[in-house]
């Protein structure tokens, strides 16, 4: 073996899970976010846990609110992906720059990307200082699915984004 980059090891471990952070802004608006890792963290009681930069609008939303939609993306969104992970919200809305088409969930001021696979509705439990980035931990409040979707994953290091059917 030889020594490598922990860059050079995502490649290696690919694919990863993507998913698409939803907010709510100040103005009750929805703002969108790429995030390149999430994981399960427990099912008794449900938590995740994901993370996103210091710097991150969305994270200083979720801290804010105390609340956060994961969702996972489908094929037919792939390039949004990409792109919402390009801009801050801070000062673009991402849904109409990306032309999102957007959908409610039942009893959720935060609307998700309408071709989502999967939906996943938390409160923020508390959140922790990892180098560079927050690692968020959550409560799950509910789980949607669309099992029509195709989810889709970060490929090559997170430069692709495509799924693995």
């Amino acid at each position: 073996m030889k020594e490598i980059t922990l860059t050079g090891a995502s490649k290696i471990s690919s694919p990863n899970p993507v998913t698409i952070v939803c907010t709510q802004k100040p103005d009750g608006s929805t703002n969108l976010a790429t995030v390149s890792w999430w994981t399960y963290l427990s099912y008794n009681p449900n938590m995740i846990a994901y993370a996103m930069a210091k710097t991150s609008y969305s994270g200083e939303m979720v801290r804010q609110n105390k609340k956060v939609i994961l969702t996972i993306p489908s094929d037919k969104i792939a390039d949004v992906v990409m792109g919402c992970g390009s801009f801050t919200g801070r000062n673009t809305d991402k849904i109409t720059k990306f032309g999102v088409k957007m959908k409610e969930l039942p009893n959720s001021d935060i609307s998700v990307p309408e071709y989502s696979a999967l939906a996943i509705v938390c409160r923020l439990k508390e959140y922790m200082e990892t180098g560079d980035h927050y690692l968020y931990i959550c409560n799950v409040e509910k789980v949607y699915a669309d099992e029509q979707e195709k989810a889709v994953f970060a490929w090559d290091g997170y430069s692709q984004i495509k799924t693995v059917r």
